[in-house]
């Protein structure tokens, strides 16, 4: 894990994607909506181990540019790799490439029960802006999710 390094996402990574994105989330992406994010020219980045032979996925992550912001769609860890860092790591270098590219902040939307999310983008300087009511699916029901910005 400690030569973790990005890089672009391909269409060959799809199902590697989906095994991580079907077991983090209740109501994962399909492979058309990756799909669609290569093709659109977001910015997809696969987060892999850079010494082993097969470049072992830890992770993804998934943003798009607006003027003078980036707003992040989705960004994983699979989960026997999750609480050690590489999540921090990710979304930095995240942030990273997004300053890089003339942004001053990074928006997201996360839903109020992802505790861990939550602690993660407090801890790294993400502020509440407000609440978007019924924006996740949730079964029967919807889900709020919080939206929150870091600034730089």
């Amino acid at each position: 894990m400690s030569r973790a390094e990005l890089r672009p996402l391909t269409e060959d990574d799809l199902d590697a994607v989906l095994g991580i994105e079907e077991v983090v989330y209740p109501f994962p992406w399909s492979y058309g909506n990756f799909r669609d994010s290569i093709r659109s020219g977001y910015h997809c980045l696969a987060f892999v181990e850079a010494e082993l032979p097969t470049a072992a996925m830890y992770g993804y992550a998934i943003y798009m540019d607006g003027v003078e912001e980036a707003h992040l769609l989705n960004i994983a860890i699979r989960p026997e790799f999750q609480r050690q860092g590489l999540g921090r790591r990710l979304l930095g270098r995240v942030i990273e490439r997004a300053a890089a590219g003339g942004a001053r902040r990074l928006l997201l939307e996360v839903r109020p029960s992802n505790s861990g999310a939550l602690n993660l983008y407090r801890k790294e300087g993400f502020i509440e802006l407000g609440i978007r009511r019924q924006y996740y699916p949730a079964g029967a029901v919807r889900e709020d999710a919080i939206v929150m910005e870091k600034a730089w």
